[in-house]
């Protein structure tokens, strides 16, 4: 299994990769590698995500009650993309 690296203060954390959540790109049409947005469920009950990083693009349009840290990143993933990890996105 891979790891996402967690930074909780000055402390980083290890998370595992346990499942991905929807269908892999491969199966939505993705055969370059070149557009492989990709949705994984954590050990730690936390989500990743692979998408395009659009912060520059939309840091200043993120309404006054939304706000990111330094570290983190807005990212895009298709439409299609979601609608297929729909299915196995737990309820609790």
């Amino acid at each position: 299994m891979r790891t996402q690296l967690e930074t909780k203060g000055n402390i980083r954390t290890v998370s595992q990769i346990i499942r991905r959540i929807g269908t892999p790109p491969s199966a939505r049409g993705s055969a370059s590698g070149c557009n492989c947005p990709d949705i994984f469920e954590l050990s730690d009950g936390r989500f990743a995500v692979i998408g395009t990083d659009v912060t520059d693009e939309l840091d200043a349009q993120l309404p006054a009650d939304a706000s990111r840290a330094d570290y983190e990143r807005i990212v895009v993933v298709t439409r299609e993309t979601l609608i297929h990890a729909k299915a196995d996105i737990p309820e609790a």
